[in-house]
């Protein structure tokens, strides 16, 4: 088993509490910069459509200052891509976006769209830039994202995270472990986020193939109560420890 594993760290809900007075704090890109010196091997800031959370200045800000790397989250829209074309990090995630939802629910079909999806990757693998497709753990949206030129996948862990019984638990991490191996064996790269928590995390990140795993919610409501630095240390350790075992 590989021993490497990376955290990736959402800031996005930094933002959320800073946008919910209007203020100009607290500000996620520091928030970014002391994650980076805690130990985040990436940060991931998901700009999206409604401006919710993260701001444009936001993302503008911190790409040129970045000592990782930049993962941009984005719906795949024109004003999207021409966004991310114009801060170049080093890897953008396309996920699903409604303006209703609380958060990201499920993964982008990319079954559903792969003529429209494949000429929209071919121009960021055309920049260097590289592109995840955030999907649920199944086989059919995995050969999608290899016809469509993707190299990465983030696999959606929700349904894992939101598991009541040990049971159903069980049934999703085995699609998840399925899925992971299965795009692995296609010469995918294989990342995983969603609900991923201090006390869910260790079983994702012992799959094998799992390359990445990008956190924010759980870990910046732990950033309350222990500070951003302790959070981080205490959420990669756990994810290395379930490595080496």
């Amino acid at each position: 088993m590989s021993k490497s594993i990376y955290l990736g760290v959402n800031v996005d809900h930094v933002a959320t509490v800073r946008q919910a007075r209007g203020v100009n704090y607290p500000c996620p890109v520091h928030a970014a910069l002391q994650a980076e010196i805690a130990g985040a091997d990436g940060i991931t800031m998901h700009l999206r459509e409604d401006r919710r959370h993260i701001q444009d200045r936001d993302v503008e800000r911190y790409a040129p200052l970045a000592q990782t790397k930049l993962n941009f989250e984005m719906a795949a829209t024109d004003e999207m891509q021409k966004i991310a074309l114009s801060l170049m990090p080093a890897d953008v995630c396309l996920v699903p976006e409604k303006r209703e939802e609380l958060t990201t629910e499920g993964g982008l079909n990319v079954a559903a769209q792969q003529t429209r999806l494949k000429d929209y990757v071919a121009v960021f693998n055309d920049a260097g830039v590289q592109t995840s497709m955030f999907i649920d753990p199944d086989a059919e949206q995995i050969d999608a994202c290899v016809a469509i030129g993707a190299p990465v996948i983030e696999l959606h862990t929700g349904a894992y995270a939101e598991s009541k019984e040990r049971r159903a638990q069980d049934a999703e991490l085995k699609k998840i472990n399925d899925a992971a191996h299965y795009a692995n064996s296609l010469g995918l790269v294989v990342n995983a986020g969603h609900g991923l928590t201090r006390y869910n995390v260790a079983a994702i990140a012992a799959i094998a193939p799992m390359n990445e795993l990008n956190i924010g919610h759980s870990l910046i409501a732990d950033a309350l109560f222990m500070g951003i630095e302790a959070a981080v240390k205490d959420i990669k350790q756990r994810m290395i420890e379930a490595r080496s075992q």
